[in-house]
């Protein structure tokens, strides 16, 4: 261990803990003796680890039920959730879309961007689909399979700072605040939303959104600093990092968005998003599917591989096992890390859910660019992605879960297509 990082656990250990941990989950993680992992779970405070591990349990007519376990977990434990906002802004998108219920306006419909302030970017193409039209469909795509950011902020253009957090304030999601694009604006100007046009083949309206301005004021009384330094552009200022103000909503909001797609009876009616059966089968399509298998938009599929995004599968050979789906979302930012999933194993036949964050940035520098997230972070979630997995294969149930449901039919890539591949996208 080195010794910035002996000091850097010395001093983290010190906070106060207020997190909620139950025997049963404990047990099964210290069965895994790996010295990476067993540091992260000796020091969780330091490394703001939080884990709930999900066990679902299937009766004689193939429902499911779901028992949660925790280690470490705190709300109030603040981590910076990065890209992982982008998945219930992809519900809500969907869902506003078919709330509008307008004749030919549909996912798949050509979405403009327009400006009405400087800072608004407008978007007329996209240069990532072979159509170079732009879709909320491709642009869900582009957010799940490499988690690029400009679809993201497309997504919280539609739907206005107003509209998205009160919906899902709406739907019990309480913790839930997000505030900002990844546009690097100020706050008031994250509150002004671009005007929005879905259009027909011949170009012509089918409806016009206005630009939105959120009046409303969010509850910033809760300061959140972290660090000891941060860099403001290529100026290293000597105090804590500010995220008072940045993008909040705690693991269990996370675990429990994803389980209402997934799973939609299992949560109350009104933490339900209104999807067709289609929209179901897209987001189940996309939310597993890899970049190697998608033609449109065509990843380089060495830069993007399979287990890219699969924080829990997620090693040196870059492969992942070929019965296996994950159907989740991950984030990365500030030394974060963070994966909320959905596994599934059809050749063994198990099924559980994982969602897992964690802080490794052992300088105490934000924003500089150097964060622990190879040596450390990822080869953690590795091993806790494993451990939950090896577990779950040995864990006798009563019911052998069918699981056609999430068989889907993916996408196959046409060997023939020479067009370039993207190998540099902003996420």
């Amino acid at each position: 261990m080195s010794r910035i990082l002996l000091i850097w656990l010395i001093i983290m250990t010190s906070y106060k803990v207020n997190a909620q941990t139950d025997l049963y989950l404990r047990k099964i993680l210290e069965r895994n003796k790996d010295s990476i992992f067993n540091q992260i779970l000796n020091y969780p405070q330091t490394y703001r680890l939080q884990i709930i591990y999900t066990e679902i349990n299937r009766d004689q007519k193939n429902l499911p039920s779901f028992k949660d376990h925790y280690f470490n977990y705190d709300p109030d434990l603040y981590f910076n959730p990065a890209s992982m906002v982008k998945m219930p802004l992809a519900f809500l998108a969907l869902e506003k879309i078919n709330d509008l219920n307008i004749k030919d306006v549909h996912k798949n419909t050509t979405i403009l961007f327009d400006s009405s302030e400087s800072f608004h970017r407008s978007l007329y193409k996209d240069t990532t689909v072979s159509s170079g039209l732009p879709t909320m469909a491709h642009f869900i795509k582009r957010a799940f399979l490499v988690s690029e950011n400009d679809p993201y902020n497309r997504l919280y253009q539609l739907l206005g700072q107003e509209y998205l957090n009160k919906n899902l304030w709406n739907k019990g999601y309480k913790d839930v605040r997000i505030t900002r694009q990844f546009m690097g604006l100020p706050q008031e100007q994250n509150r002004i939303t671009n005007p929005v046009r879905f259009v027909d083949e011949q170009n012509n309206n089918l409806y016009s959104q206005p630009a939105a301005i959120n009046k409303d004021s969010f509850d910033f009384s809760r300061e959140i600093k972290l660090g000891k330094a941060h860099y403001r552009r290529d100026t290293l200022i000597q105090e804590p990092f500010d995220f008072t103000k940045h993008n909040n909503l705690s693991l269990k909001t996370m675990q429990q968005l994803l389980q209402s797609v997934l799973f939609p009876l299992s949560v109350p009616e009104h933490q339900r998003f209104r999807l067709t059966k289609d929209d179901y089968h897209f987001l189940y399509q996309y939310l597993s599917q890899y970049p190697s298998e998608t033609p449109d938009p065509k990843y380089d599929a060495d830069t993007y591989y399979n287990s890219y995004v699969k924080f829990f599968f997620r090693n040196k050979s870059h492969t992942m096992p070929p019965h296996v789906r994950v159907f989740n979302k991950v984030g990365w930012s500030y030394g974060f890390l963070t994966d909320v999933s959905y596994v599934v194993d059809f050749e063994n036949k198990i099924e559980y859910m994982l969602a897992a964050t964690l802080y490794v940035n052992s300088d105490e520098i934000l924003n500089d660019g150097k964060y622990d997230y190879n040596d450390v972070g990822y080869p953690f979630l590795y091993q806790l992605g494993q451990t939950i997995y090896q577990y779950e294969l040995k864990r006798k149930r009563k019911f052998v879960p069918d699981l056609k449901d999430f068989e889907i039919e993916y996408e196959k890539r046409d060997p023939s297509d020479t067009r370039p591949v993207l190998k540099d996208v902003d996420n």
